[in-house]
């Protein structure tokens, strides 16, 4: 579950930068623009997985404190 997380997250990472640097989203292109279903559940599910992601910096906290 992290690793596809973490996948995903990178993911929403990269079609943020192509945003953000050539107002190019590429989940609106793949999926026929930004307001169709599909593309409406990328993007959840994308933010879900950055929403998981935060998860991983309590978690290297209890294992530092832990050894």
């Amino acid at each position: 579950m992290d690793t596809l997380a973490l996948i995903l997250s990178i993911i929403g990472c990269v079609n943020w930068g192509l945003v953000g640097i050539f107002q190019f989203d590429l989940v609106a292109w793949l999926f026929g623009g930004s307001g169709t279903l599909f593309s409406r559940l990328i993007y959840s599910i994308v933010g879900l997985a950055g929403l998981w992601c935060i998860s991983f910096l309590f978690r290297r906290k209890a294992v530092i404190e832990g050894e």
